[in-house]
């Protein structure tokens, strides 16, 4: 047996020395932002050579790394220290935006700088819109006129579509919203995105990205009322954003009026208390009775499982809509309000493929029932129905609509009978 101990193999060969450029770098922005500054420090207030200056800055400056310095730089100066105060010991330059004119083209003039940037270096997109978020959570480190520069910039970038109003979020910092600088700020914001679009280009913005129900977070929970929200905007001379906000709460309202008659209807409520229930919320919410007949008709027709059959899901809805028609009747009272119904079952109709056929038989039952009345389903038939399935429908009334013109009181017209329309032919 060999006592010698056996020797451990070795890797040998040469050894590499770390390439320099694959080490990783330390973040140091001191370089970066003095050369950001320099830069422009040489093209001054000539935004149009600032823009080439950053264009061509960016083949040489690592702008992915330093993203946020380079956005500081360009809006305040110089690199930002948590709180919205600038960094004392770094450099910084007077050509900025905050020390820019406080006026409407300036600002557009920026916000031009920023696209065409943007537009160049893709990259940046995401970057910017966090620095966007952080400033607005940096306001009250900023002096009024820097927050206007700042909010008519933001308005115009929100126009342009190069941010999303999902950065209004940041508004609804507890502190901002305390002390009342968001909702001065948003006064100056929306003034800005209104005067480059409209109202309409706003809401669409909001309502993408779910902020159009949120605007109401601009103030405290004390102050957080369509009434307060409308004349502190309205007096600021935001009266379609006081419209569109009273506006979309009265859609929510609408929506949860509408989820909680579904529940009643589904639980089998007596319909007497259904009724009670909505007259007050109409009251309440100044619902009118047109608006609510429709909300009824979308509660009734959501309340209930509905065969996937055509031939069957005629009979049932006869039947579901037989035992619904006093709730329909109590919300008819007026001409209007009947034209509404007849328009929302028009649409269900057609937007519902089994009950294409269902139409007239609904009709002819709600006319039965005292919900539709003749003058009603004559003016609908010749001039006030929807273009939705039009010829489908008007040819399924036209038989009863002929009846109606010709009747004597006392005549009955009988839905399902075969019998009657070969005599109607007659």
């Amino acid at each position: 047996m060999n006592n010698q101990k056996q020797q451990k193999p070795t890797l040998t060969g040469q050894r590499f020395k770390t390439r320099k450029r694959d080490e990783k770098e330390r973040f140091d922005p001191t370089q970066f932002q003095e050369s950001i500054v320099q830069g422009l420090n040489q093209t001054g207030t000539d935004l149009e050579a600032v823009a080439k200056f950053l264009d061509a800055s960016g083949a040489k400056l690592d702008y992915r790394r330093y993203a946020e310095t380079l956005f500081d730089i360009l809006v305040a100066g110089g690199m930002l220290a948590p709180g919205g105060t600038l960094s004392d010991d770094m450099t910084r330059t007077e050509f900025c935006l905050f020390t820019a004119q406080e006026d409407l083209e300036t600002m557009q003039a920026y916000a031009q700088v920023f696209n065409k940037l943007i537009r160049r270096y893709k990259y940046l997109e995401k970057g910017f819109e966090e620095e966007i978020k952080k400033l607005l959570l940096f306001l009250k480190g900023f002096t009024e006129s820097e927050r206007n520069k700042l909010a008519m910039l933001t308005g115009i970038l929100l126009a342009n579509g190069n941010i999303s109003a999902s950065i209004l979020s940041s508004l609804f910092n507890e502190n901002l919203v305390k002390e009342g600088v968001s909702a001065a700020f948003a006064v100056k914001l929306f003034k800005s995105w209104i005067n480059e679009k409209d109202i309409n280009s706003v809401a669409a913005s909001l309502r993408k990205v779910g902020m159009d129900n949120r605007l109401m977070e601009l103030f405290p929970a004390n102050k957080r009322s369509c009434e307060h929200f409308s004349k502190y905007f309205t007096d600021a001379g935001l009266k379609e954003l006081s419209d569109f906000a009273r506006n979309q709460q009265s859609i929510g309202a609408r929506k949860e009026l509408q989820k909680e008659l579904q529940e009643q209807m589904s639980r089998g409520d007596p319909q007497k208390e259904i009724i009670a229930y909505t007259r007050e919320e109409m009251k309440k919410a100044n619902i009118s009775e047109q608006t609510m007949i429709g909300i009824i008709w979308t509660s009734v027709m959501s309340s209930v499982e509905w065969n996937k059959k055509e031939e069957l899901v005629t009979e049932q809805a006869i039947k579901h809509l037989k035992q619904y028609s006093p709730l329909l009747n109590a919300f008819t009272s007026q001409g209007l309000s009947e034209l509404s119904l007849l328009l929302k079952i028009q649409e269900y109709c057609y937007d519902n493929i089994h009950f294409m056929k269902a139409f007239q038989k609904i009709v002819v039952l709600l006319y039965k029932a005292d919900v539709l009345s003749e003058e009603a389903i004559l003016k609908w038939y010749t001039e006030a129905h929807l273009a939705k399935g039009k010829s489908v429908f008007l040819e399924q009334m036209k038989k009863f609509v002929e009846w109606l013109k010709n009747a004597e009181e006392g005549d009955e017209f009988h839905i399902f009978s075969k019998r009657h329309e070969t005599k109607d032919r007659g």
